[in-house]
Order: structure tokens, then C-alpha cells, then sequence
């Protein structure tokens, strides 16, 4: 018996040619969205800030007074601005002047999460630079790991309910600080 000769492509011979459209696709999709490749989505947006107690920057004193640690129970009540620093970062003395005009607006408070640093290191920065916090909470890692901090510097905003609504990753320059983070603390500030 002879074997009939099939004609025809190999479905094998198809599925990397299948493979790469569909990649093509995927890619041209990303392209033109309106999704922003630098932003990194939080899992922590809109809901409750995690439970944290952090004792102050040792030291670090403002009219006489330590100026104190924070922990969630502090965030209740008003806006928050968390911030999330450390004096070995460079793009946080950048970011510096921004905060220090934040600390002019009595609307909110500011907290400053001190990450992976030292007690004189965190009082020489804020001594050279200024203090813009109201409470500065020393944080060894942990609490920087229930906030889902993936560097310094981070910027959280807090509402009233101590829920988080908004970060921002990476160091606040003019155009952010005035086009993107100022906006958002604007649309917090005017729900309540």
C-alpha cells in the first residue's frame, strides 16, 4: 500500500510564527496605552495603613523637645504625608526642598519614616537640610516592609482615615512635586 503524501504546514511549524505575533501584539498594547512604565503599582493603595510603632530619631530635638516617633494611631484624624528617607540617599537631599515647602501648609501633617540608617545620621541630615516633619520615626527595615517600600525615597499620602491613597516612588523634582504630587494631595485634602 502506498501512503498518501499529506500536503500542507506542520502545526509546529506555525506556533513560533503564532508566538511572536502575539508578543507583537502584547508589546504594541503597552506602547500606546496611557499606563505609566514608571510607575509601580501599589498593592496598598486605598486601604488601611499597616500597623506600625516606631520610636523617634534619638536626639533629634525641635524648640527643646524630641521631636517624637509615630506610629499608625497618629495618622488618624488628619492628612498625612508620609515620607520615607534615609541620609545616605542622595536623590532624598534633592527631593528636600520640596518637603521643606510642604511643611509651610498647616492642612496636613508630615511624617518622616527614617529607613536604614542611624540615629546621628538622621540628626546631621535634617540639621544641614532642615526638619520639615512634624514626627520622624526610626525604622530599622520592618516597617519599611509593611509599607511595601521598594527605596528611598517614597512619598505616601495618608487621608484622615489613616487609608493610603496615593505613592509616589522616587525622589519629588519640580515638575512631579508641582504636575503630579500636589495634585494628588489637592484631591485628598478636598474629600473630606
Amino acid at each position: 500500500m502506498d501512503e498518501e503524501k499529506k500536503s500542507g504546514v506542520s502545526p509546529l511549524f506555525l506556533l513560533p510564527l503564532i508566538i511572536v505575533v502575539v508578543l507583537a501584539i502584547l508589546f504594541a498594547a503597552m506602547m500606546f496605552s496611557d499606563r505609566d512604565p514608571k510607575q509601580l503599582p501599589s498593592a496598598l493603595i486605598d486601604k488601611p495603613a499597616p500597623e506600625f510603632n516606631l520610636g523617634p530619631v534619638v536626639g533629634l530635638m525641635e524648640n527643646g523637645k524630641q521631636v517624637p516617633g509615630f506610629q499608625r494611631s497618629d495618622l488618624v484624624g488628619k492628612v498625612s504625608v508620609v515620607n520615607v528617607f534615609a541620609s545616605w540617599c542622595a536623590p532624598c537631599r534633592v527631593e528636600h526642598k520640596y518637603l521643606m515647602d510642604l511643611a509651610k501648609d498647616d492642612r496636613f501633617q508630615i511624617a518622616g519614616l527614617n529607613y536604614k540608617d542611624t540615629n546621628e545620621k538622621a540628626r546631621r541630615f535634617l540639621g544641614e537640610l532642615g526638619n520639615p516633619y512634624d514626627r520622624v520615626g526610626f525604622d530599622g527595615g520592618r516597617a519599611g516592609i509593611e509599607w511595601g517600600v521598594y527605596g528611598v525615597p517614597e512619598t505616601f499620602i495618608i487621608d484622615e482615615k489613616a487609608q493610603i491613597r496615593y505613592k509616589f516612588i522616587g525622589p519629588l523634582s519640580e515638575a512631579t512635586y508641582r504636575d503630579v504630587f500636589l495634585p494628588e494631595l489637592e484631591k485628598v485634602l478636598n474629600k473630606k
